[in-house]
């Protein structure tokens, strides 16, 4: 009997199955393995995102808590608290903001003092810093001052695209509606004001009770110096919008001047609650969620009045900060009336329950 050695065996007779067949994937068991990646990384992506956001949201808060601290260090040092806007000597010109006068409070301190706040940003005293590039301080980037989720945080270029003004996404609180007459040097009856030195003696309403900053986004749509305006608001977004037929139309320069003391650029009032669209129909054809203002602080004897609404890019709310530090998230459908009582640090008002 002939014998037969291990590797003479043909296996392929033994199993006829295998003669023949490709190794690796099929067509269809590739697209089914495609399939199956497609599926998770469409389940995973909007977790992913979702985390993402709310680190930025994360993120977003503790910068207000950190200017709440600051602010509460300037009025340690000072004795008070900073105005909103702070007057310069050049009758008319910007008055510097409260956001510039916490610089030694947020880590910023060499650049406050290479500041001359006796005079206009515009001056050539702070244009001409040396070392620093054209329009000096104004074109800087306060990382503090930016929430991470803002798309539009970017310098603003002037006509031959150089960085002129660096924007920012919290705004102090300056009013229901009025921010300065001043006829009567009065204010608008909120945390900050212009040209005016509160002290906490004065927040009779408790300072965990009143709004200190609220988020704002840069680069909004805004409408200034229009004519005409009283100390009675607008009813409405839609007769807030309807205001828009003098003065002066941007589609994209609110909140763009962290330097500039005046409301449309570093403040917001509550004239109407966070997130609303004030829905602003241009010659353009185009509608725009526009903020108001009568004349602005500073620049004539003329009363400020102002719609300038706390928004963000943190969908249905506002990170909020408060007078004695604490900060909070604040929904879109926070009660109007509510968010008004919230912006005043000696109404008076009667103020309860979750907010």
């Amino acid at each position: 009997m002939k014998s037969c050695s291990f590797d003479q065996i043909n296996f392929d007779a033994l199993h006829p199955s295998r003669r023949g067949r490709p190794v690796g994937f099929t067509l269809v068991e590739l697209l089914v393995v495609i399939a199956v990646i497609g599926t998770l990384v469409g389940l995973l992506l909007p977790a992913v995102q979702q985390a993402r956001e709310a680190a930025r949201r994360s993120s977003c808060q503790n910068n207000l808590r950190q200017l709440g601290i600051a602010l509460h260090n300037h009025e340690s040092a000072k004795n008070y608290f900073p105005p909103s806007g702070q007057a310069v000597a050049a009758t008319g010109s910007a008055p510097w903001s409260g956001q510039a006068l916490i610089l030694p409070y947020v880590e910023s301190d060499t650049l406050f003092k290479k500041i001359d706040f006796t005079k206009p940003y515009g001056d050539p005293a702070n244009t001409s810093i040396p070392g620093m590039a054209q329009y000096g301080v104004a074109p800087l980037r306060i990382d503090l001052l930016a929430c991470a989720s803002d798309p539009n945080i970017r310098p603003r270029l002037d006509g031959s695209g150089v960085a002129q003004h660096y924007p920012l996404s919290y705004g102090l609180c300056t009013g229901v509606f009025k921010v300065w007459d001043p006829a009567t040097n009065t204010d608008g009856g909120s945390a900050f004001a212009p040209f005016t030195k509160l002290r906490p003696n004065g927040f009779s309403d408790g300072l965990s009770k009143t709004l200190a900053m609220s988020e704002v986004k840069a680069f909004n749509p805004r409408s200034q110096d229009i004519s005409g305006l009283t100390a009675t608001p607008p009813a409405s977004a839609a007769d807030a919008a309807a205001l828009v037929t003098s003065g002066s139309f941007s589609i994209d320069s609110g909140h763009t001047e962290w330097v500039c003391g005046r409301t449309l650029h570093i403040g917001f009032t509550t004239t109407f609650p966070p997130n609303t669209v004030v829905p602003y129909m241009h010659s353009d054809g185009r509608q725009y969620d526009v903020d108001i203002c009568s004349s602005r602080e500073g620049l004539s004897s003329t009363a400020t009045y102002a719609a300038v609404t706390s928004r963000s890019h943190h969908a249905g709310i506002v990170s909020s900060a408060f007078m004695d530090g604490s900060v909070r998230t604040v929904t879109n459908g926070i009660d109007a009336g509510l968010w008004k009582a919230l912006s005043t640090r000696a109404g008076g008002e009667a103020i309860a329950g979750d907010y």
